[in-house]
């Protein structure tokens, strides 16, 4: 079994728009994480409690991130936690913007001006195989009740477009899905509302998670699939439960940009640790 670093471990509490994270730095000190270790600091009673656990380390002097669900799950992409973590580190560094090395792959991000941060989130995934989806079909209108989108943006996403988010029961309407046959790796689930031109109302339930009150890749994933079924343009303001983001699906990618906020940072004590062994 991996051991834990018993000396008391460093770490930051950010979030944007209340999808909050714990963040390790991991640059400077090897930090051994396991599923026990990012289940116990995501209990929000006896840890610390998070949406995601990002890990920060170098290799090759490139920035990596690693993230991990609520529940211990991996998790391919965090949009806004990716967000958080380039802020924090342009502002330690002076550096305007900086390559972040993930799962979903070389993602870049730069300072948006007005305290706002920008993150290219990559280019959307289509191919039923690479969302992935159990087996070959239109991605683009699902054979489930209310023939949602399905969406890869590192994660996979399944987002339904419907006349009120507010009158979805999104506790029970998001479990139901997560763990639908359709998803073989879970998915995130998104109900959007289109509220006006180019400007979407939507909710999220995260696998791994629950309902949480924004949610980076989730915006890209419903902004992408709003402007594939002709219901928006390719660039939107998305009102979340936590507060706004634009999503710009340009050439390059989909790019997300919004506020960021280090809360607070702190030390894991010794004591908490050595009841993960």
């Amino acid at each position: 079994m991996t051991k834990v670093d018993h000396t008391g471990l460093p770490f930051m509490k950010m979030h944007g728009l209340g999808n909050d994270f714990v963040v390790l730095d991991a640059r400077a000190r090897k930090i051994d994480v396991t599923p026990a270790l990012a289940q116990a600091l995501g209990d929000r009673h006896k840890g610390v409690g998070f949406d995601q656990l990002a890990i920060m380390t170098n290799e090759a002097d490139d920035l990596h991130l690693k993230f991990y669900n609520a529940d211990g799950s991996v998790s391919g992409a965090c949009g806004n936690a990716t967000r958080c973590i380039a802020r924090h580190v342009m502002q330690e560094t002076g550096q305007s913007s900086l390559r972040l090395i993930t799962e979903r792959g070389v993602l870049t991000a730069e300072d948006a001006g007005d305290g706002l941060t920008s993150v290219n989130m990559g280019h959307p995934q289509f191919d039923w195989a690479d969302i992935p989806l159990a087996h070959e079909m239109d991605t683009l209108s699902l054979p489930i009740d209310g023939t949602p989108v399905a969406t890869g943006m590192g994660n996979p996403h399944c987002t339904f477009f419907v006349d009120d988010v507010d009158a979805v029961d999104l506790a029970t309407f998001g479990a139901a899905h997560e763990n639908h046959l359709l998803y073989p790796e879970r998915t995130n689930v998104q109900v959007a509302q289109i509220i006006g031109d180019d400007h979407i109302r939507m909710r999220v339930w995260e696998r791994g998670v629950g309902i949480t009150l924004a949610s980076g890749s989730s915006s890209c994933a419903t902004a992408v699939a709003a402007a594939r079924r002709g219901l928006t343009g390719r660039s939107v303001q998305i009102d979340l439960d936590g507060g706004t983001l634009h999503v710009d699906w340009r050439d390059d990618g989909v790019w997300m940009t919004g506020p960021t906020t280090h809360v607070f940072s702190g030390t894991l004590t010794s004591a908490f640790l050595a009841g993960l062994t």
